[in-house]
């Protein structure tokens, strides 16, 4: 498999085994559970191979690796069905290894809310065993009573009728008898009646097919993580009342279900340790550190989670095992590991300790910078030994120069010390070593420092120095080099403490950004319309220039800060518009219409293009919803037809005006039409549809009720302005009198 955890070639690798002889099935079943060691359903096809050929020796030796480690009910039958099967003919010794099997699994498979065929099956074989004295028979009523009464607690899929089978069998023994056991056991029964239906909304969720892989982000993947972070919570709460120890086998249980499906996710494993830990037995903790380790051997976190647990109960030399595992053969030892390994050395062994080993480690080839800054720091804050810490520190700068991570931990060292003598000369010899590119940070923290220990000319000189050396070349480079209102601002704030406003620092930083971009010359816009070509366009007029080939990019330097105190609602859309275009329209063709909105309009049904093709542009992210109403109430949907038989789309022919001519109510009109189009178009409008049209927009829910009902009354008077075709222009001609788009 390219992909080792490809789940679609497993499936079919499955397949193919099913369909191979043992031999071959043999090594595909060994390939494909090398991969997924907790996939149920594969060793389940495995071992029903090996059973199939009557091949007992190694069926045993599969369920020995898979059944603790795959508690899932439909494996566990299977198992149960060998142990009968081989312990059929073997009489009473027989029946007593079947009977300690189905005790086996019924402790580690028994709280499965699928559980309930094995109780029956076990109750079932009880019952079928022969009890040839009336004290045997008396021992096995006893036994099949146990059974029952620990079936009947236990919230499964079948919880009622063995309740009812319960009842029965009572009953059948003695009556008298029966009623004081169902009496005792019915609140139980009801609690974990209760349980099963609150369980089995949380088990609904849950893909008990799914393949266990690491975790790729998918929204599956974090579904079922949900689901099963749900289901542990919910056992977690104890709804059930029962006491801690049979509690806390449920949630070891439903822990042990979860990692057969999400084995590769640290966070479970070091989520069920802890519980362990918490709930007071260190040993299961470490166990389970023990196993994610093997499932997870590149996992640094679970290493240390691992070494913590270890050294919080004493068990120094068990944690150093864990650290030292963390090196494998020294070449793959990272930075952090080494200092967290001195770390740990100087906490357990002692200062001299931490020192050998930090000795040994600056020759690892993965020491950085890091481990002489951890140990530098860990010698001043810990061991107070500045001196120490020094000499790390100039030990490191001989091999780090070239690091400003390492030039900033110095000098925040010799911060400090209050050595303002010694940083000054930090900063002059790592300038001098560092490329432009790579020293913004050292000359900001170069200024912050002279900005608090400095008098003002070293202060200023030091700005000005730090701009020769960030200046870009270009022709914009001698503006960089100008004082700005922005030096005053950092040389006079403290901490979260400004000269100026919110206000004025965004207008500073808009007048720098234009200051930078002041020679650029914009190109010219040619994804929208102007107005001009839009009104030759509409006048028959058409443009002989071709669009350019190459890519045109939007011009930036007319691009302005969103304010989202800006008016919403009408104002905001009779602000004045950039330019006469379509709100959404595409770059025009040589023959006019644009490309984009017509093959847009084109897919919609006729009165939706036009209905679309009248809606208000809006300027902003929150428009008016009263506005954007009525002008959907006032629009004209054409209802008939041209001669082709569909309706002709508006603003296909032409741009419509910007949305500042909603502001002027004398705006809204027809235009002009073109000659040889239909005779109807220069029909003059009604008298009162005319004064209608040229009200301002209603913005009252109740006024455009009322409008409604008018247009109502008034609809036989000014049918020609309404069901005119849905050309530009007659679409222009309805309760608007103009394009809102």
């Amino acid at each position: 498999m390219t992909d080792k955890y490809n789940v679609e070639a497993a499936e079919i690798l499955a397949n193919e085994a099913l369909r191979s002889p043992i031999s071959g099935a043999v090594p595909i079943y060994e390939q494909l559970l090398s991969t997924f060691p907790t996939a149920a359903k594969y060793w389940k096809q495995y071992v029903e191979a090996h059973m199939a050929v009557n091949n007992d020796d190694a069926t045993k030796q599969i369920f020995s690796r898979c059944l603790l480690n795959c508690l899932q009910i439909p494996l566990w039958r299977c198992y149960i069905r060998f142990i009968r099967k081989v312990n059929d003919k073997r009489g009473n010794e027989g029946q007593e290894e079947t009977r300690k099997a189905f005790d086996f699994m019924l402790n580690y498979v028994g709280a499965d809310i699928a559980s309930g065929p094995v109780w029956m099956e076990y109750i079932a074989f009880l019952r079928s065993l022969p009890a040839p004295t009336a004290q045997e028979e008396s021992q096995r009523m006893t036994s099949v009573r146990k059974i029952y009464q620990r079936a009947i607690v236990t919230p499964t899929h079948h919880v009622e009728q063995l309740w009812r089978d319960y009842e029965n069998f009572e009953n059948s023994i003695s009556r008298a008898l029966a009623k004081g056991l169902v009496s005792e056991y019915q609140p139980k029964y009801n609690s974990a009646r209760a349980v099963y239906r609150e369980r089995k909304k949380y088990t609904d969720e849950i893909d008990w097919n799914m393949l266990a892989i690491p975790p790729s982000g998918s929204s599956k993947e974090e579904m079922q993580w949900m689901a099963w972070k749900k289901l542990l919570a919910f056992e977690k709460a104890n709804p059930q009342r029962i006491d801690s120890a049979s509690a806390n086998k449920r949630i070891v249980f439903t822990y042990e279900q979860c990692l057969m499906f999400l084995y590769h996710y640290p966070d479970i494993w070091y989520e069920y340790a802890t519980w362990h830990a918490k709930a007071g037995s260190v040993d299961s903790a470490i166990k389970v550190f023990q196993r994610a380790l093997k499932a997870l051997p590149d996992s640094e976190m679970l290493r240390y989670a691992y070494a913590e647990l270890e050294e919080s109960r004493g068990a120094i030399q068990a944690a150093k095992k864990v650290y030292e595992s963390l090196f494998g053969d020294g070449s793959n030892a990272s930075a952090l590991s080494h200092i967290q390994f001195i770390r740990f050395l100087r906490r357990s062994e002692g200062v001299e300790a931490a020192r050998k080993y930090f000795v040994d480690a600056r020759k690892s080839p993965n020491c950085t910078y890091h481990v002489y800054v951890a140990y530098a720091m860990m010698a001043f804050c810990l061991d107070k030994d500045a001196k120490m810490a020094h000499n790390v520190f100039e030990a490191g700068l001989k091999r780090f120069m070239h690091e400003p991570g390492y030039i900033l931990e110095y000098a925040d060292f010799l911060y400090r010390l209050n050595d303002d003598r010694n940083i000054r000369a930090l900063f002059e010899r790592a300038l001098s070593s560092l490329p432009p590119e790579e020293s913004v940070e050292v000359w900001k923290k170069f200024t912050q420092f002279e900005q608090t220990y400095g008098d003002l000319a070293s202060m200023l000189k030091v700005e000005q120095r730090r701009k020769e050396a960030l200046s870009r070349t270009g022709d914009d480079g001698a503006s960089e080099l100008e004082s700005s209102l922005h030096d005053v601002v950092s040389r006079y704030s403290f901490m979260d403490l400004w000269p100026c406003s919110s206000n004025d620092l965004d207008h500073l930083a808009r007048q720098e950004w234009l200051a930078r971009n002041i020679n650029k010359k914009p190109d010219k816009p040619t994804l929208g319309i102007e107005a001009g070509s839009a009104d030759k366009t509409t006048s028959g007029v058409s443009s002989n220039t071709n669009p350019p080939a190459k890519v045109v990019y939007p011009d930036t330097s007319k691009m302005t800060v969103y304010d989202p105190r800006q008016i919403p609602g009408p104002a905001a859309l009779a602000a004045p518009s950039a330019s006469g275009t379509l709100p959404y329209s595409g770059p025009f063709s040589s023959n006019g219409p644009p490309i984009a909105l017509n093959d847009i309009l084109k897919s919609l049904p006729p009165a939706f293009a036009a209905f679309v093709a009248n809606l208000p542009a809006v300027e902003g992210p929150s428009p008016d919803a009263d506005f954007v109403i009525s002008v959907c109430l006032q629009s004209n949907i054409p209802a008939a037809t041209g001669k082709s038989g569909t309706a002709s789309l508006p603003l296909l022919s032409g741009a419509a005006p910007s949305t500042s001519d909603l502001s002027d109510s004398s705006k809204f009109r027809p235009r002009d039409r073109q000659p040889g189009k239909r005779k109807d178009m220069d029909r003059p409008e009604d008298d009162e549809s005319t004064t209608m049209q040229s009200q301002p927009l209603p913005r009252d829910l109740f006024k455009i009720r009322q409008l409604q009902k008018n247009r109502v009354g008034n609809s036989s008077r000014v049918t020609s302005s309404y069901t005119g075709s849905a050309s530009y222009g007659s679409a222009l001609s309805g309760d608007l009198s103009g394009s809102t788009s």
